[in-house]
């Protein structure tokens, strides 16, 4: 398959999934029911954090998730006491438990009031290196500096060991990649669309080794770091698009 017949495939998927209709079904459509960006940003993050599995079952623990904290996911993690944060404690989804929510939850209180936002953490971080790897590094480190339960940490990939980082990855394209189609939310001017990385599963992981896009055959960073250049080689502005493609044609056959 040339490079042309493979161009077109990539498009002709992404003209079908990156719609709205897309939205309701997947763990993006959590952070759309909310209007203020501090709420997108915190609902869309903790949906990330247990995006995996099945998505009907993400999207509704995470919509219980969002009614534990009233549906004020920002409010509640920076102004919720401890005493506020032990009506989490019922909360499971599948290994991520209600310590792990708990603890995941002071943590983000904690980077929330030195960095004032999600967004805050991200933009100065980048804006340090210009490379995302290195920001992934750095949120990892600093989001588990307050005292947590070592479980947590399995819910916080690692670039450092290698992780493909997935979740994090499509964290980052919701809230950085901007177009007129209504999905990604394109809130985080400061970060360029070009730096992003893909968000590999084994959907979109599957696809591009049928497309001749990806070698690898783990599912880790380096595969990550594979795929994403040759899908800047097609699209060097926002490479990341073609996420909708992969993930869209995968997961809609499996």
């Amino acid at each position: 398959m040339d490079i042309r017949e493979t161009t077109e495939i990539l498009e002709y998927y992404y003209d079908k999934y990156n719609n709205p209709a897309f939205i309701e079904n997947d763990p993006i459509s959590i952070p759309h029911s909310f209007s203020t960006d501090g709420d997108v940003e915190m609902s869309g993050f903790l949906a990330a954090t247990i995006a995996w599995g099945n998505r009907k079952a993400i999207i509704k623990s995470a919509k219980a998730m969002m009614r534990l904290m009233d549906d004020c996911p920002f409010e509640f993690i920076t102004s919720a006491s401890d005493n506020d944060f032990e009506r989490l404690r019922g909360f499971v989804y599948r290994t991520f438990n209600n310590d792990d929510l708990f603890d995941l939850c002071r943590c983000l209180r904690k980077m929330t009031m030195e960095h004032g936002s999600l967004h805050g953490f991200f933009a100065s971080e980048f804006a340090k290196s210009n490379d995302l790897r290195q920001v992934l590094a750095e949120f990892r480190r600093q989001i588990l500096m307050p005292p947590h339960n070592r479980h947590m940490e399995k819910h916080i990939s690692s670039i450092a060991k290698g992780a493909a980082c997935k979740r994090l990855c499509m964290y980052l394209r919701w809230m950085v990649r901007r177009d007129k189609r209504g999905v990604d939310f394109g809130i985080w001017n400061e970060i360029p669309m070009s730096a992003l990385y893909i968000p590999l599963d084994v959907h979109s992981s599957r696809v591009a080794r049928e497309l001749c896009l990806l070698g690898r055959k783990q599912n880790d960073w380096r595969a990550v770091e594979e795929l994403t250049a040759n899908l800047r080689a097609i699209d060097p502005s926002d490479p990341v698009r073609f996420d909708f493609s992969l993930f869209g044609a995968g997961v809609n056959r499996s």
